[in-house]
């Protein structure tokens, strides 16, 4: 595990950490310092850790750190995800870690939610709470994102999917601790397999209302690295139900999650699903921010697979989104071939008759 820079200890500890890992975000990384700088919530130390940014962001870090002695900017070689946000856990001196990604952004009154939240549920660890999903610019809201917020709904639906965005998470160092913090493997699962194996040990909640505004764009890491991430995903799931189940952990040790390693403890048909319907949700998520290319990208790698193990719907969505995403690139042809493809006829050839009406408008034009 990555050692944390060595630091002088505070006197006056602060109740909060929110802590930051930075790699190439010069972007967006302005916007996220100034949503926690400007916080209703004052009882803060803002730890921030550039591993390896080769573009504007360490010096943008360094000229906020310059104005403002809550924050306290650290840099380590080049690492993995993971590794970052372990140093930078670490380094929190608070009660309480508080998540923030470098491309996101948090509301003013998030803190003092949060912390109003922890400091009337003693026995809750890790606290969430609802998204707004917003577009590349932050100007436009695409959706609210909301969670359950009770421990029992939370923690059942962690055994399918991660029910947290991990920029709006504040959690009690103690939980941190006590899980010995994220398992570098898991990246860029990592928060998801921490998620999980805090909530064997604390209870969790999330807020109703919406905390943070998470930003949609072609270069987040869920994009990236889709494969990887939810390859990550389905070893968090299965390793917490041998862990449930008494067993040892087949993942503990590991340096990667590869799928030859998942193939020998998850099926198939598992492992299967879940790519396809995160590949899916990937598609879609580009497409309602009109990175089509993206999308197209993604739904491309989709269908040129087979997928024994994914139900029928499913197929059909693809293929509908193909023609939606081949209509906007103008390629009639294509979009009108995936329609008809689509498993659902009657959706297939009300969307051909409608392409072939507009071909005729065209045409005639």
């Amino acid at each position: 595990m990555l050692k944390p820079p060595q630091m002088a200890t505070r006197t006056n500890q602060p109740l909060v950490s929110v802590v930051m890992v930075v790699r190439n975000v010069d972007r967006f990384l302005a916007e996220a310092i100034e949503s926690i700088l400007s916080q209703s919530f004052a009882d803060f130390e803002f730890v921030i850790l550039d591993f390896g940014s080769t573009d504007r962001s360490k010096a943008i870090a360094s000229s906020y750190a310059a104005r403002d002695n809550r924050i306290r900017l650290h840099e380590v070689p080049a690492c993995g995800l993971a590794e970052a946000r372990n140093a930078v856990c670490f380094l929190a001196q608070g009660q309480y870690i508080a998540i923030q990604d470098a491309d996101d952004i948090s509301m003013s009154d998030r803190l003092l939610w949060q912390v109003e939240f922890l400091e009337k549920h003693r026995d809750v660890g890790l606290l969430g709470g609802a998204s707004q999903w917003v577009d590349a610019q932050a100007e436009n809201v695409l959706f609210t994102l909301n969670f359950p917020t009770e421990d029992r709904d939370i923690k059942s639906e962690l055994a399918i999917r991660c029910p947290f965005t991990q920029t709006a998470v504040l959690l009690r160092r103690e939980a941190f601790l006590a899980v010995d913090g994220y398992r570098a493997a898991f990246a860029p699962s990592e928060d998801y397999d921490l998620w999980v194996r805090i909530s064997e040990r604390f209870r969790c909640a999330n807020l109703k209302q919406a905390v943070v505004k998470y930003r949609i764009h072609p270069q987040q890491v869920s994009v990236r690295r889709r494969q990887q991430q939810t390859l990550c995903a389905v070893a968090a799931r299965a390793s917490a139900a041998f862990r449930k189940n008494g067993s040892p952990d087949p993942f503990d040790s590991v340096k990667a999650i590869t799928p030859e390693l998942l193939t020998l403890h998850v099926s198939p048909a598992e492992l299967q699903a879940s790519l396809f319907r995160d590949y899916l949700y990937l598609a879609s998520n580009m497409f309602s921010i009109k990175e089509y290319a993206v999308a197209l990208e993604i739904t491309s790698e989709l269908s040129q697979s087979e997928w024994e193990c994914v139900e029928r719907w499913q197929v059909a969505y693809l293929q509908l989104l193909l023609a939606r995403l081949y209509w906007r690139k103008r390629q009639f042809q294509e979009s009108f071939f995936a329609a008809c493809r689509a498993a659902r006829p009657a959706l297939a050839k009300n969307f051909g008759v409608a392409l072939l009406h507009r071909i005729s408008k065209l045409a005639r034009a």
